[in-house]
């Protein structure tokens, strides 16, 4: 009897201590059998937070997995249109989408509110980029007109709002609805992983010309800085100056390459060197790349003598002003690729000079020259400046402001050039079909497969979702890499890099 008393006291303390014993176990069955049968998304998220947080896809990847390298590159993508533009925006989208990246749709206020809601309706309506959470809409648009400086607004502000978006991507490419790629995402984010991060791809020139008269000096007034409906530009009869406490750059390419590559001087030539001429221009019209690399790669003492150099590149200017094509890039085209630490300077940096040219351009025809003209003015960036915007372009009877449309008779010799993207192309043209059967594996309405696509369905191989950190690069990774290897040689590299002419 004086047992008894003790005995539920012991039973009792035997309780207290099994029950927490009891529930920590429980705990961790009910965490391993969760996450055997959840998708897992830790090794994403951790080195990109906003990749997959939607739980109901199934994701083979070890939790505790982490990758041996730093992770790949992330862009941020500008992707701007007018009205009617959405469809083509849309295609675009998933044409360059990869969890990665982050995505602003702009729709400029040409374009009614009613195209902007139903644009975001629309990429609320595909689950990966529900998923992801890195594809947004400007709700409050701004009219961007390409000949003057509401357009520079407009890049501007979509820069600053995907600065507030993310801290996480490295390099900004702004493009139009015109544009489309050449190669896959997983080619682009693994050729830009073995580059320095702050290196800026823009065409720039300070070789002006006949845009001294035509375009610098004369002043304009873009109505879109200051009002509300749609109207042009217009001209005032004054005239004004050059700057001299900057140099301006513009959004040109080609000429410049050409004449630092050739002394052209006087040129004069007898009968013979006619027939020369006559020859070199046959075969310039059938294929003049292939003439280009023929002959300027080669010592002069080896092949032609120097007035036969100087024939070659001035038969080639002369054919390049009748119909200019360009490999990769050239001409005056707004898209560039910058770094974030250069976007970061534009919007926030101390130095005035982009507030001060930004101001300057506002009266003046001022498309593809803000970016340059701040890159090669500043010493702490003029030395990350590569003369290419890894855009394909053609221009007919250059100059001109806009390049001629793509289509199906360009598409070998645009995907031989090794760039990036191309511009410009129709709603729906033929090649684009091509395009994406043939360079990006894409299925209409769906995005372009890559090492993140996890599926087995050839028509969905994105249904199913992975690590957005593994990619599967192609063929056109090597025809970019190929590219920008000739970039970057010594022999290019620097002696084009904000070149004062």
């Amino acid at each position: 009897m004086q047992n008894s008393p003790t005995t539920p006291i012991r039973e009792n303390r035997n309780l207290y201590c099994f029950l927490p014993t009891f529930l920590v176990s429980l705990f961790f069955i009910l965490s391993f059998s969760s996450s055997s049968i959840t998708p897992s998304s830790s090794s994403v998220s951790a080195s990109y937070p906003f990749t997959f947080p939607n739980r109901h896809h199934l994701s083979l990847i070890d939790p505790n997995h982490t990758h041996s390298t730093s992770p790949p590159p992330s862009i941020a993508y500008l992707i701007s249109g007018s009205n009617g533009d959405s469809p083509r925006i849309l295609r675009l989208l998933f044409a360059i989408y990869h969890p990665r990246n982050q995505y602003l749709l702009h729709l400029d206020r040409t374009a009614p509110q009613s195209q902007r809601d139903e644009l975001a309706l629309s990429v609320q309506s595909v689950a990966v980029f529900r998923a992801a959470q890195n594809v947004n809409v400007v709700g409050k648009a701004d009219f961007a007109n390409p000949r003057g400086s509401s357009s520079i607004a407009a890049t501007l502000h979509g820069a600053a709002i995907l600065l507030r978006f993310s801290v996480n991507w490295d390099w900004f490419i702004n493009l139009s609805a015109a544009d489309y790629p050449l190669i896959t995402q997983d080619d682009l984010l693994h050729i830009l992983s073995f580059l320095p991060r702050d290196l800026n791809f823009v065409n720039h020139s300070s070789h002006i010309g006949w845009r001294e008269s035509h375009r610098l000096k004369p002043i304009i007034v873009d109505p879109g800085l200051y009002l509300s409906d749609n109207s042009d530009v217009f001209y005032v009869t004054q005239k004004r100056e050059l700057p001299n406490s900057y140099r301006l750059f513009t959004g040109e390419l080609m000429y410049n390459l050409f004449l630092s590559s050739y002394n052209l001087g006087v040129i004069s030539y007898a009968a013979d060197e006619d027939q020369l001429v006559n020859g070199l221009a046959l075969e310039l019209a059938i294929s003049p790349i292939m003439v280009w690399l023929k002959y300027s790669n080669l010592p002069v003492d080896m092949h032609v003598h120097q007035i036969q150099s100087t024939l070659i590149a001035y038969v080639f200017i002369h054919l390049l002003k009748q119909t200019e094509t360009v490999m990769g890039g050239g001409g005056s085209s707004p898209s560039a690729i910058l770094s974030r630490k250069f976007v970061e300077f534009c919007i926030l940096g101390p130095d005035n000079l982009p507030r001060t040219l930004l101001m300057y351009l506002s009266n003046t025809v001022s498309q593809g020259n803000y970016f340059p003209t701040i890159l090669c003015n500043s010493r702490q960036f003029n030395r990350t400046t590569v003369n290419h915007n890894l855009q394909y372009v053609s221009f007919d009877n250059s100059p001109k402001q806009e390049p001629r449309t793509l289509g199906l008779n360009d598409f070998n010799e645009m995907i031989r050039s090794g760039a990036a993207f191309g511009t410009q192309f129709l709603l729906d043209d033929p090649v684009l079909d091509r395009i994406d059967r043939e360079v990006l594996n894409r299925s209409p309405g769906s995005t372009v497969p890559g090492g993140w696509c996890l599926g087995e369905s050839d028509n969905d191989m994105c249904s199913v979702w992975g690590d957005a950190d593994i990619l599967r690069p192609g063929p056109g990774a090597r025809r970019l890499e190929r590219y920008i290897v000739k970039l970057l040689s010594n022999k290019t590299f620097r002696s084009h890099q904000c070149l004062v002419e």
